[in-house]
């Protein structure tokens, strides 16, 4: 395995401390921030939860974030994170957020992605029959 030579500036054997990073600490989370949510931060006017599990955010410039909330897991394998990625790259750019209470948030910036995005959740079941991310959590609705 080599060692950093980029990012983390060169390491020199016979000075170990030598250009040493310490405390870098958890990554700032603005970056984790979908780009509809970091142009209106500060700046949403109302909510509205559409249905069970299904949330908009309205800015006060018109712009819109729909949130789908499904029921997650305290403990995941990591087939289930991996697939959590998978939808979250495939509808969501990349972008997911997990709940205090585990529950899983995938954010969308218009109503046909979140369509597309609801209609996927809903066509993964297990085995069973079961699905294996329930949409709902929110107003109505069983949360995790």
């Amino acid at each position: 395995m080599a060692l950093s030579t980029e990012r983390l500036g060169l390491y020199n054997p016979d000075k170990p401390m030598e250009n040493r990073l310490t405390d870098l600490g958890p990554r700032h989370f603005w970056q984790y921030f979908p780009p509809v949510i970091q142009n209106n931060y500060g700046k949403w006017d109302y909510h509205e939860i559409l249905e069970p599990g299904v949330l908009v955010h309205v800015a006060e410039n018109g712009d819109k974030v729909f949130t789908v909330r499904c029921g997650g897991c305290r403990f995941m394998t990591v087939e289930n994170v991996r697939e959590i990625c998978d939808i979250a790259d495939k509808h969501c750019d990349g972008y997911v957020r997990f709940t205090t209470r585990n529950n899983i948030e995938f954010m969308v910036d218009s109503q046909d992605k979140m369509e597309a995005l609801k209609k996927d959740l809903e066509s993964r079941k297990h085995i069973t029959g079961s699905y294996k991310f329930p949409i709902g959590g929110t107003g109505a609705g069983v949360t995790n």
